[in-house]
């Protein structure tokens, strides 16, 4: 269907005299042309009739109706006579407060970045200088799956981040809240330590990721771990962590065992600096 409003070039709210003179200027000026002078005349006799006008008008406006109301935008949908400046300003509110919630809600249940602290994880994770026994010049940033845990059991060997128990506190200090150790003993196990090596249950540890000159010389028992004399393994749902860097890792040896409880996630990978981009 034409528009009888753009065949008589006029606006939608033209005047019953605007209407008469553009129809003769327009039927003076194309009147001759095959097929218009139908149209035109069809475009005269709806806009000059007050009541077929009305109807022709609300056609229009029913036309275009159907845009708004399936918008896909929410906000139009909430908000359908609210002005075009206002819409924008909410659509933008929504969308940063929508990216903001959706950030969040990664760092507290999927992923989550942490710094390393201290030296405890030398070489395998570093630590800043000037802070003692740090060997780079910016600590290493990493990823820890926070979910992993809520599906399958922490692995010998992993990486874990996790909340520092209050006697770690008290003998390390630091940290931040969270520790970043290997896990190296497992519920219902015997672990021990002979002149710097692991043992569990009596079968040496292999432990490639601690190097020769990081070893300590310590001969340790389970006996030995806090509270002293209490265990001769290992409870249910509770975890022996300790660093890479044996000689000077304030670790399970010095304030006991982790519960599972206190798991945060399974450090997966390094981010930054860029030169130590790596998966664990």
């Amino acid at each position: 269907m034409s528009d009888h409003y753009a065949t008589l070039g006029v606006r939608r709210d033209a005047t019953p005299q605007e209407i008469e003179a553009a129809y003769r200027r327009v039927a003076l000026e194309r009147g001759w042309e095959d097929g218009f002078w139908r149209e035109l005349r069809d475009a005269y006799d709806v806009l000059s009739n007050p009541e077929e006008r009305a109807r022709y008008d609300a056609s229009l406006n029913g036309a275009a109706s159907p845009q708004q109301k399936h918008s896909r935008n929410p906000v139009d949908r909430l908000f359908p006579n609210l002005p075009h400046g206002w819409r924008v300003a909410i659509d933008w509110v929504v969308t940063i407060a929508g990216a903001i919630a959706i950030v969040l809600a990664i760092k507290a249940w999927i992923v989550n970045p942490y710094r390393i602290p201290s030296s405890s994880m030398e070489p395998t994770l570093h630590c800043a200088r000037p802070d003692q026994g740090c060997e780079a010049g910016t600590s290493d940033r990493v990823l820890a799956n926070r979910f992993i845990y809520h599906f399958r059991d922490p692995r010998r060997g992993e990486i874990i981040v996790f909340h520092t128990p209050p006697l770690a506190k008290e003998k390390c200090g630091g940290g931040g809240g969270t520790f970043v150790k290997r896990l190296i003993g497992l519920p219902g196990e015997a672990w021990s330590e002979r002149n710097g090596f692991i043992y569990i249950n009596g079968v040496k540890l292999n432990e490639p990721y601690v190097h020769a000159d990081r070893r300590d010389n310590q001969n340790l028992t389970m006996r030995d771990i806090p509270p002293e004399g209490t265990m001769t393994k290992i409870p249910p749902s509770m975890y022996l962590m300790m660093g890479d860097n044996r000689a000077s890792s304030c670790d399970s040896r010095v304030w006991g065992l982790v519960p599972r409880k206190n798991l945060i996630g399974e450090v997966f990978a390094t981010y930054w600096p860029p030169s130590r981009i790596s998966f664990h």
